[in-house]
């Protein structure tokens, strides 16, 4: 009996990989569901197993079983699909192949760990109440390399630059450097403090390209949820030429239809969110919700977009993406959309997870493509 209670619960878990998560604790379960999902089908199978052996129960409790491993594997089934056309669906995009020989999905990679290069930790900016820093990850070939600025989630309000460091890692090995900001957080700074910190991180950047070996005509900003919005804004309303691109991960464009169509309250009070951000209600401050909503400020002028969103997305709805793809494709803009349907908010934290390969690809891609 405790084994076939075992097996439901295993199985109820798995559903997390084709459902949207209803809770808060719940999506974080589903982010490991979906991104380690070998972890959670070896539990399975040797549950399944024991089962076997267990005359009572041994028919239901191996029908739940198999069916748990096989929930539990669609993230890499589903995977498989995506990275068959995903190479190509990027030459078209960009103009050319930019990934060489590389796969853009491998099993064997589910296994790899990863490596973290050295960075060092400056202030790149001083007011008057406060100093922000920036870890710089140097590029690891030799030369004035491009620079890809790193800007972190958290709901404008939590998060630093130590977030996901996995990338800052691989892309300096490819031979970026990067630079993961911190800015100024809400509720004490509103919108636009945190584009005014990416402007003062570029400034800094440029005065100290020769030190940093950058090459200052080929900048890449880089956000993830709330640090993607900021991203998207500066590279669309900052008009500086050395910014050729900007990637999006599961980024909020459209603050305005976002207020009005809030996320769950058990998974967050998002409205709460945007409130302490942008300084008060859409009815009290609309112009500021116009204003931080990048989907506003795109021209047939924009950089390049690569976004990058999980259908299960339950912070920051997947319509944002497809709102902003939209837009970008009335305007003419290079861009391309990584559409994840089994991924939820944060799935890249798993740089070798099915998502985080994926995502890792179509990166290494887009920065090919924009900087040389």
């Amino acid at each position: 009996m405790p084994r076939l209670i075992l097996i439901n619960l295993f199985f109820l878990i798995s559903l997390l990989a084709i459902f949207k998560a209803p809770t808060y604790h719940l999506w974080l379960l589903a982010v490991l569901v979906t991104e380690f999902p070998l972890i959670f089908v070896g539990a399975t199978a040797v549950l399944t197993v024991w089962g076997i052996w267990v005359p009572k129960y041994q028919l239901a409790g191996a029908i739940i079983g198999v069916a748990a491993i096989l929930l539990f594997l669609s993230p890499i089934i589903r995977a498989c699909a995506v990275a068959s056309s995903l190479k190509s669906e990027l030459t078209t995009a960009f103009g050319k192949d930019n990934n060489d020989n590389a796969q853009p999905f491998s099993l064997v990679k589910l296994f790899a760990g990863n490596t973290v290069i050295a960075y060092k930790t400056v202030t790149y900016v001083t007011y008057r109440n406060t100093a922000l820093t920036l870890d710089f990850y140097p590029a690891q070939i030799p030369g004035k390399r491009p620079c890809v600025i790193v800007i972190h989630g958290g709901s404008w309000s939590t998060g630093d630059s130590k977030q996901v460091p996995g990338l800052n890692s691989h892309l300096a090995k490819l031979g970026y450097n990067v630079a993961a900001i911190n800015y100024r957080l809400s509720p004490e700074n509103h919108n636009p403090a945190a584009v005014d910190d990416t402007q003062a991180a570029l400034n800094y950047l440029h005065e100290h390209a020769d030190e940093l070996k950058i090459d200052t005509n080929n900048f890449v900003l880089l956000g993830r949820s709330a640090g993607a919005q900021i991203a998207l804004l500066a590279a669309y309303t900052l008009h500086n030429k050395g910014i050729k691109g900007v990637i999006d991960f599961y980024g909020p464009a459209d603050m305005v239809w976002g207020y009005s169509a809030p996320a769950s309250r058990w998974v967050m009070d998002s409205r709460a969110v945007m409130e302490n951000y942008l300084g008060g209600t859409y009815k009290q401050v609309p112009y500021n919700y116009a204003a931080s909503s990048p989907i506003g400020f795109v021209n047939r002028q924009s950089v390049p977009t690569l976004i990058i969103h999980g259908y299960n997305d339950v912070l920051v709805a997947y319509e944002h993406s497809r709102r902003l793809n939209e837009k970008l494709q009335q305007n003419g803009i290079k861009h391309y959309w990584l559409k994840l349907p089994w991924a939820t908010h944060g799935f890249d934290y798993n740089l070798n997870g099915p998502g985080g390969q994926l995502s890792t690809y179509a990166v290494d891609g887009f920065l090919k493509a924009v900087t040389q």
